[in-house]
């Protein structure tokens, strides 16, 4: 995997940097020590960090984060690293430093919590979902063991992809163990990368066996002669009698989960345990031209970055967490390797998101991960319901609410009462025993994140992060009352912003600085798989990762998130936008002279300008017999816009956009869009700040008229 190789320049305990006078050196780095005491100094007891003369406008009172220079001889300090972790970017949990891979996190969490419970699902009795059954650690463990050797029983070699393409079930969380004790490597498979991206990703990564149920098998018998690689099918779920047997011409094999697993008990073989540089996997995401990307991850890579973690946040095997953000994905990818870590019992959702407020009272999690579209469900829903309960209560929920506000904004423990009296209620909603709430894979609303501090209570962050770093990059610090950022940089990386002149965002900014965030460290991936090209355009010489994102340093060295440097961004639910490939599909809509595509991450679908070819819109209103004063009044008729959004529609399904690439909401204008009005650059692009800038109103008032029109609130 030649297009892997990239150099890497951390510097660790000083290591790393070039070579200079001696003198010179031990000066900085003495300068460097000023901001450091011992935890055993009781008048910093809490804090590695103190204020040092020399460089003391580069620390806060809040001490979050450390700023050292990149380079000794260059002079500039622009490289932020974890308070808890200042010199040293951690690689290894610090009570177990012996565990290097995923196989080895594993093996430790059955030695210490065997008998506990590990997996949980809800058992159907007569056709009524009933309490959650258990499989313990070490009823898993054994699972592992058995479909490893039934892997290696049917001719799967170490180092070989596995697929798994199903939705989250305790089978997911074992197949992938059996993975990590084999050294093979897994490599999630979904839909919602778009049409024929399962194809090209079992290509691509030349995948030997996919792990599928039911409803995934015929989509993959469809294709079958255009996946030469696969040699095994395993059926989760599926009966024997349901399971087709193909011609022995074909050379792939289909058997159930069930056959696989005795097939392994009656050819038990020893584990291939991974070396801490080994592909743990390979997750596929969004590429700007559409193809997708297989982000390559080392099992280092997710252990530096869970280790990191662990400074910041800890579990116990008392905790109980609900699985039903897409295994396929990052974020929740990350969090089993945690959950596991702790001893923490999983329980897996239904699979249907219309049920998952049932299977939270039945399950009663202390731990509960989100993403911002859910949380703004669960906020509206509460409002709304507020509203709805009649003056009276409505009174008292705004009274305990600015109350609890005004004490947490003080640093002062709320009244209890209101617990008591009001959010207790709320509480019960998720199980009425969350301690712990983390949200993640686009922004949260301040005002959101506020919301669920005052109601839900307990420990509540926000994170950042992405794929290519394993999943976290900041989050933020237990304590810290300040919403509407990301935190502090994982102890496992550091990271700086790098001047972006063209957007007007540079590390010298006051009174905060701003520019691309980068990243480095051990949880960085080791390449985009076979693209040495893409690999290159996002990691450079130094390791230091590009991610795109615009951020600024707030005070106290949290970071937050503003921009995107490139035309990619994300919605709420995390599904990244390439806005000019939806422009260029909806060009061929017949009422469009051009097109103008909107999201952010603050919501969860998309929003266009529409500058109308004004010939078709007359015609049509012609043929409707719709009368008009002038053509402006035509474009603010809403049977104009709803004739515009269906002939868009039609057009996108022919384009076969995905549900979230299409436009939920249009507004009609007659300017079109000039560089003399500043809407386009010489070459004819689009200028999406100016642009945004422009139609601020009108996109405003779309978004407005959507949250209206979808505002039922959660069940």
């Amino acid at each position: 995997m030649s297009s892997l190789k990239s150099k890497r320049a951390i510097p660790e305990n000083g290591k790393g940097f070039t070579s200079m006078d001696s003198t010179t050196a031990q000066r900085r780095l003495n300068s460097i020590h000023a901001h450091l005491v011992s935890v055993v100094d009781s008048a910093f007891s809490h804090s590695h960090l103190r204020s040092s003369p020399t460089a003391a406008e580069f620390l806060s009172e809040q001490n979050y984060s450390v700023v050292l220079p990149e380079k000794l001889q260059t002079g500039k300090w622009n490289v932020y690293r974890s308070a808890r972790s200042p010199l040293k970017l951690v690689s290894r949990f610090p009570n177990h430093p012996d565990i290097g891979t995923l196989h080895d996190n594993f093996l430790l969490a059955v030695d210490f919590f065997g008998d506990n419970n590990y997996l949980g699902t809800r058992i159907r009795v007569d056709g009524t979902v009933g309490e959650y059954k258990w499989m313990t650690y070490r009823e898993a463990a054994t699972a592992r063991t058995a479909i490893g050797s039934g892997l290696i029983h049917h001719g799967i070699l170490k180092g070989s992809c596995i697929g798994l393409y199903f939705i989250n079930r305790p089978e997911w969380i074992i197949v992938d163990h059996a993975c990590s004790a084999y050294s093979l490597i897994s490599v999630p498979l979904y839909d919602t990368l778009g049409p024929g991206a399962v194809k090209y990703i079992i290509n691509h990564a030349e995948l030997k066996a996919v792990f599928c149920v039911p409803q995934t098998l015929n989509p993959l018998l469809s294709i079958l002669s255009e996946i030469p690689s696969v040699r095994l099918i395993v059926v989760v779920g599926g009966m024997e009698n349901e399971v087709p047997s193909l011609p022995s011409s074909t050379g792939i094999q289909i058997v159930t989960y069930s056959r696989l697993l005795n097939q392994g008990r009656s050819y038990l073989q020893p584990f291939c345990q991974p070396k801490p540089d080994d592909i743990a996997t390979i997750c596929y995401t969004s590429g700007t031209t559409g193809t997708p990307k297989g982000v390559v991850l080392t099992h280092g890579n997710l252990i530096a970055n869970a280790a990191g973690f662990s400074l910041a946040v800890k579990f116990n095997p008392r905790d109980v967490y609900i699985s039903y953000l897409p295994l396929a994905h990052i974020f929740e990818r990350f969090n089993q390797i945690n959950l596991a870590h702790y001893g923490v019992a999983v329980g897996f959702y239904q699979g249907d998101n219309m049920r998952l407020m049932d299977d939270l009272a039945a399950l009663r999690p202390t731990l509960f991960c989100s993403v911002p579209r859910l949380s703004n469900r669960i906020y509206a829903g509460i409002l709304n319901a507020v509203k709805e309960s009649g003056t009276l209560k409505e009174r008292l929920f705004n009274a305990a609410y600015n109350s609890k506000k005004q004490a947490i904004m003080n640093g002062r423990s709320p009244s209890p009462i209101w617990d008591r009296l009001v959010f207790n209620k709320i509480k019960a909603r998720l199980g009425g025993r969350v301690r712990f709430m983390a949200s993640g894979a686009s922004p949260l609303s301040p005002d959101v994140m506020d919301f669920l501090k005052i109601c839900f209570g307990g420990h509540i962050i926000e994170g950042y992060g992405m794929t290519e770093t394993s999943c976290v990059i900041s989050c933020m610090d237990e304590g810290d009352i300040l919403s509407g950022h990301v935190g502090s940089p994982n102890p496992a990386c550091e990271i700086k912003l790098v001047d972006v002149p063209e957007m007007n965002y540079t590390s010298d900014d006051q009174p905060y600085p701003r520019g691309e965030i980068c990243v480095r460290g051990p949880i960085v991936f080791q390449g985009y798989y076979k693209d040495e090209m893409q690999t290159r355009e996002v990691l450079d010489e130094d390791g230091w990762l590009h991610t795109g994102d615009i951020g600024l340093w707030h005070t106290g060295g949290r970071l937050k998130i503003i921009d995107r440097k490139k035309n990619i961004f994300k919605l709420a639910q995390g599904e990244y936008i390439a806005p000019e490939k939806v422009e260029n599909v909806y060009a061929k809509c017949k009422f469009i002279a051009q097109c103008f595509i909107y999201g952010d991450s603050l919501n969860s679908s998309l929003v266009a300008i529409v500058s109308v070819d004004q010939d078709a819109l007359k015609a049509w209103a012609s043929s409707q017999g719709i009368k008009y004063k002038d053509l402006e009044q035509l474009c603010n008729d809403p049977r104009a816009r709803a004739a515009v959004q269906a002939e868009m529609d039609a057009v996108g399904r022919d384009a076969q956009l995905r549900g979230f690439e299409f436009a939920k909401s249009v507004t009609l204008v007659l300017e079109p869009f000039t560089m003399e009005n500043g809407l386009l650059t010489p070459t004819f692009k689009i200028k999406r700040a100016q642009a945004k800038a422009y139609f601020a109103k009108a996109i405003s008032d779309m978004y407005a008229e959507l949250t209206t029109s979808d505002s039922s609130p959660v069940k």
